[in-house]
């Protein structure tokens, strides 16, 4: 196992209200983010839909770690983190986020994590 990796905390801003209560285009998306960042799900994406908003949670158990969602269409909103135990290049989290959901403003914030003293 390596000694450090990478999380990625991502904030999509302006995104289609419709996308972000669709089960599917977020089932869509976690397929294009495993596939983009070379990640290995473990089981099923478990998913909850919020009976007022619609917003949707994602959570993907990860031979790497996690990948998590939370979407909030009242806003135009959704957030992801993923974090790997190994190091990776990033994504182009803004286009694939602006493809899928049509996000207009992608805040991403990389953090190095290391378990060594």
């Amino acid at each position: 196992m390596a000694d450090h990796g990478v999380e990625w905390l991502i904030e999509a801003h302006g995104c289609d209200a419709g996308r972000l209560t669709c089960r599917a285009a977020l089932e869509s998306l976690f397929d294009v983010l495993t596939g983009a960042l070379d990640l290995h799900p473990l089981e099923k994406t478990q998913w909850h839909q919020f009976p007022v908003t619609g917003g949707i949670t994602g959570v993907s158990l990860l031979t790497e770690s996690h990948l998590t969602c939370h979407s909030f269409p009242e806003h135009g909103s959704i957030c992801l983190n993923v974090f790997c135990c190994r190091e990776r290049p990033d994504a182009d989290f803004a286009a694939l986020l602006g493809r899928e959901l049509c996000a207009q403003r992608v805040d991403v914030r990389r953090i190095e994590r290391s378990w060594q003293p």
